[in-house]
């Protein structure tokens, strides 16, 4: 099986999933803007082929990239990047070679803001109220009904990029004035932000499933740079994966990692906020796999390259993301934190600088079955002086 990796180098722990591709049997194919020799040594290791061009949004560059490979290796079988910056390229050229998976009409349901709320209405899973922002009247006329604060966001956005909240009639005559194309409004929902995050076989069947429940808003953390922590749930509230399960369903989805958000507004009322369909974004494929003792890059690998099926696991812990960032004054020097967390403490990373908005500047990695134990861990990395 020939499977073509699009930036195999970035996010910076994905090349396990060529690593993965390779122990499988697969012949592994890169294609990115990095100089091979900049590639870490692993990844050189699992790379069968590297096609360097000089930029990845120069469609026609991948085009020939992909070309090559087909001279040189024949019929291209997978094209991925596990990347929401990509999703749009790895669709045109699946279309384009003929290649199992997500093609662009697909991308208008699961990347599409409004796409989604269609979809999720259509299958009966409750989310905000929306409607495109292109025409002034019709915005108003959408606030006179449902009320301020409203929420503009790009239809085609990742993360919080481009979005911002709406919480007087000042305020929205002057964004309807200087308003740019492709956004929409929304209903403010209110509540806890969890996510349903997981992974399907080819046959749209879900094989491994988890939900993560976060500190805030992503809006709220990169707008107000709050405090950011999130932390994975042992048991999955009936409702929320009943929901979930709903959701991949509705989506189609296969083959691929979901990350489906909701807000809990009370115990058993939840709103669907967006699908993605690529894997949840930062370290959190990292924390899946601690929190299982498993190692999905290769369970996903073994799927695409085997149709692997059964993947058995247990969520033996509660694992967290805790971040720092720079310029704030913390109770605790990073030294004296390391001996107070002790065995609670798995990882410290550097966030690379395009996450660090969202994600902190420095990443603290906890576990342990108990969530007491966790939530306390939490409160001596965040707690300030």
């Amino acid at each position: 099986m020939n499977v073509v990796f699009i930036s195999p180098n970035f996010p910076p722990t994905f090349y396990h999933f060529c690593t993965g591709l390779r122990a499988a049997g697969a012949t592994v194919l890169g294609i990115g803007d990095a100089p091979f020799d900049e590639l870490r040594p692993e990844l050189q290791a699992a790379l069968n082929g590297y096609y360097r061009v000089h930029s990845m949004e120069d469609y026609d560059a991948m085009l020939r990239a992909c070309g090559f490979f087909t001279h040189e290796h024949g019929r291209i079988h997978r094209i991925e990047s596990h990347t929401e910056f990509w999703l749009g390229v790895d669709a045109r050229l699946r279309e384009d070679f003929n290649v199992f998976g997500q093609k662009p009409a697909d991308l208008e349901a699961n990347r599409r803001k409004l796409g989604m709320k269609e979809r999720f209405r259509a299958a009966g899973i409750p989310c905000a109220e929306g409607i495109p922002a292109d025409e002034p009247e019709a915005v108003r006329r959408f606030v006179s009904r449902h009320g301020l604060p409203v929420i503009f966001k790009p239809d085609q956005g990742v993360g919080a990029a481009g979005t911002f909240k709406v919480t007087n009639l000042e305020q929205l005559e002057a964004v309807l004035s200087h308003l740019p194309g492709g956004y929409l409004v929304e209903t403010v929902l209110t509540g806890e932000l969890l996510s349903f995050d997981g992974l399907t076989n080819r046959h749209g069947d879900i094989v491994h499933w988890t939900a993560h429940q976060f500190s805030d808003g992503i809006m709220e953390i990169v707008s107000e740079r709050r405090p950011m922590h999130y932390h994975s749930l042992r048991e999955i509230p009936g409702q929320l994966e009943e929901l979930g399960r709903k959701a991949v369903a509705a989506f189609d989805i296969r083959e691929r990692f979901f990350h489906i958000e909701f807000f809990r507004r009370d115990a058993d009322t939840y709103h669907a906020l967006e699908v993605n369909v690529r894997p949840p974004g930062g370290f959190t494929m990292d924390m899946m796999n601690y929190a299982c003792d498993i190692d999905l890059f290769q369970w996903w690998a073994d799927l695409v390259v085997r149709d692997r099926r059964e993947l058995p696991f247990q969520r033996k812990y509660h694992v967290a993301h805790v971040a720092r960032r720079h310029g704030a004054s913390y109770r605790l020097s990073h030294e004296d934190l390391l001996g107070q967390l002790g065995p609670l403490l798995i990882a410290h990373l550097p966030v690379p600088d395009a996450l660090s908005d969202a994600m902190g500047n420095d990443a603290y990695f906890l576990r342990t079955p108990h969530l007491d134990e966790l939530l306390e861990g939490i409160g001596l990395v965040e707690e300030t002086a």
